[in-house]
């Protein structure tokens, strides 16, 4: 039987070796998706006992051409800790991280609870308190993001941080599946997308989040963040490397890069 608690432990280690680990599914192949989402919480459970404050959720894999490459028809998500938040236009030391990109994303602010089951948009729309513009910085702790489904999900879904925009929007009357993204990297545009990258709408994104949590026994709380999924493709990033993500009626976030310690 497959050591869960050892795999957690493997996957705790690697930021403090710096040294990512061979994927999970080349080891132990029959791993599964539950497997990896008891990894996953096995993870939650330590930082927790750590010390560390969830602040929210992401989800992932929400673009059709990457749920085609895994071979999957849903989405994952992963926990957002304290330490996870950098403020926007402040240095953040690429050092915290291993194997960085930056991805554009609208985040939700929640004003009240979210449980299920049976949600639909409206019920978000009526939870969210604003929306950010935000860009999410994913990682992996898996070599060479050599990433299957089971691996992603039990490296907490690829979670590195989150930059917040400063600007809240409410989101009554907008529609967010039109909403436009400029993703430049040292000035240059490198991507563009929209908001129906992500399932549609970021609301689709966020309605499958709290019905999936929900269904594992968690209630998404007021005040929590709630990261939609990247409108374009991701872009690795180094230090020195400045990042903005511009998006229509939600304003711009920028995350700047930089080789020192935090």
């Amino acid at each position: 039987m497959t050591d869960h608690d050892a795999l957690a432990g493997e996957l705790l280690a690697a930021y403090e070796s710096g040294k990512p680990i061979e994927p999970l599914t080349v080891r132990f192949p029959d791993l599964d998706t539950d497997a990896a989402y008891a990894i996953q919480l096995l993870q939650t459970q330590r930082r927790l006992a750590d010390g560390a404050r969830v602040v929210g959720w992401k989800v992932g894999l929400t673009s059709a051409p990457m749920q085609q490459q895994l071979g999957i028809d849903q989405p994952d998500f992963g926990v957002l800790f304290d330490d996870m938040a950098w403020p926007a236009d402040a240095p953040i030391p690429v050092t915290r991280f291993l194997q960085p990109r930056a991805e554009p994303e609208v985040a939700f602010v929640l004003d009240r609870p979210l449980t299920g089951p049976g949600l639909g948009v409206s019920d978000v729309l009526s939870a969210v308190r604003y929306a950010l513009p935000a860009i999410e910085i994913i990682d992996s702790r898996i070599a060479d993001w050599r990433i299957g489904l089971v691996d992603t999900i039990a490296d907490n879904a690829s979670s590195g941080g989150l930059v917040l925009g400063g600007t809240p929007t409410p989101i009554g009357g907008l529609d967010l599946a039109l909403i436009g993204c400029v993703l430049r990297h040292n000035g240059r545009i490198v991507q563009t997308g929209a908001g129906a990258a992500v399932l549609g709408s970021p609301l689709h994104a966020a309605t499958w989040l709290a019905n999936t949590l929900t269904a594992r026994g968690v209630e998404l709380a007021a005040g929590e963040v709630i990261l939609t999924g990247s409108v374009t493709a991701a872009v690795p990033v180094t230090a020195g490397d400045t990042v903005t993500a511009t998006f229509d009626r939600l304003g711009s976030v920028t995350a700047v890069f930089t080789g020192g310690r935090s």
